[in-house]
């Protein structure tokens, strides 16, 4: 038996969104911008899947541009904000590096984070000015889980940086949040389709209200020229029917899923002496989205752990998975304030829709286990 608990790194594709994807890599296989009858099925197909993408995340369908994933969406979202306004960037100390790379390469500023991983309000409106024109703060980390009071930064942006416009990288949350809600007051919205069900290599970029964006990619001037390149219809109607998914059974997955994660989280805590939660102060995980269960175990090297996991078919994560097999501490836990040893004894165990109570279980018993061998009480 194999446990998946990587969720976070990507989700296994959802049956409807592999359905809506296989006409389109045989007989629909048209380019949506030519004008024969193969090419025009493709493009109703295109325009189907941009409203259903559209209203799953509250915006107008001229406002989705479709990406070729989560990272060029935050790219887009940035860069092409700053090619035509110019301006100060102001990022969060644990963006996914998608922007924080982005905001160092155009000499852009961090706001800090307290020791549960949420934006320091005081420090981040000591950041904001007239001169900033774009201000990141991701809904969700893809690390650690902790959703961020995006309302609430919406209103200092406004009031200290007017001119400004706000961009999230909603990529983690989609599959927890009701993005199209909380996501609402934000300008520039990212998501990536194999977080919650859809195939790699598609995402989309909400760009609300015509803020100007200068395109990143240049060509034959696809999606309204803002993002040029042949469309990956197939990916996109996977996509779409991925969001569709998503939002019907949202509700329902995050009831089920954070009984799951309290009953793993919980289950460790209580078997493996001195193991840590991280982000769930108190152990109070009302702040993090359900699927994410973030442990530390004192004097377990992570890569040691997940080397048993794997071979006992546990699948998890030491965090990010742009970063995994780098023997570094995490750039989101050192922004916490964990220390750099501490960092690199802990494990990511994310959960999805697919996960059962046969998993948990597994994992309770194996990681317990597992733990106590990498200590030397076996």
């Amino acid at each position: 038996m194999t446990a998946y608990l990587d969720h976070a790194a990507t989700t296994p594709m959802r049956p409807e969104a592999v359905a809506a994807m296989l006409p389109f890599l045989t007989e629909r296989f048209g380019n949506p911008s030519g004008v024969h009858s193969v090419a025009r099925s493709a493009r109703l197909a295109l325009d189907e899947a941009r409203d259903a993408v559209a209203a799953g995340l509250g915006c107008e369908p001229g406002e989705v541009i479709f990406t070729g994933g989560g990272t060029e969406a935050d790219n887009l979202a940035i860069f092409g904000v700053h090619e035509r306004r110019g301006g100060m960037i102001v990022g969060t100390a644990i963006e996914h590096h998608a922007v924080l790379h982005s905001v160092a390469a155009l000499g852009g500023v961090v706001a800090r984070v307290d020791a549960n991983g949420v934006v320091d309000l005081d420090h981040l409106a000591r950041l904001l000015r007239p001169e900033v024109s774009v201000v990141s703060v991701m809904l969700a980390n893809n690390e650690v889980g902790t959703i961020q009071p995006l309302a609430e930064v919406a209103a200092l942006v406004r009031r200290l940086a007017p001119d400004a416009v706000l961009h999230t990288d909603a990529v983690q949350a989609m599959p927890w949040v009701d993005v199209a809600e909380v996501a609402a007051v934000a300008d520039l919205v990212a998501v990536s389709a194999h977080k919650f069900g859809g195939p790699k290599g598609v995402g989309a970029l909400v760009v609300r209200g015509g803020v100007p964006l200068e395109p990143i990619i240049k060509g034959g001037g696809q999606e309204r020229d803002r993002r040029s390149g042949t469309h990956n219809v197939a990916g996109i109607v996977a996509m779409a029917a991925a969001v569709e998914a998503t939002v019907a059974g949202r509700r329902d997955t995050v009831e089920r899923v954070s009984v799951l994660r309290d009953r793993l989280a919980d289950g460790l805590l209580a078997s493996v002496p001195d193991a840590v939660e991280t982000a769930a102060p108190g152990g109070d995980r009302s702040g993090k989205i359900a699927g994410n269960c973030h442990l530390r175990f004192a004097g377990v090297e992570s890569e040691a752990l997940l080397l048993l996991l794997d071979g006992a078919g546990i699948c998890a994560s030491a965090g990010s998975a742009c970063a995994s097999g780098a023997i570094e501490p995490s750039h989101v836990l050192t922004a916490m304030g964990v220390s750099a040893a501490d960092a690199l004894t802990s494990v990511r165990l994310s959960l999805g829709p697919t996960t059962t109570d046969d998993d948990i279980d597994l994992a309770l018993k194996v990681v317990s286990e597992s733990v106590a061998r990498l200590r030397g009480a076996r």
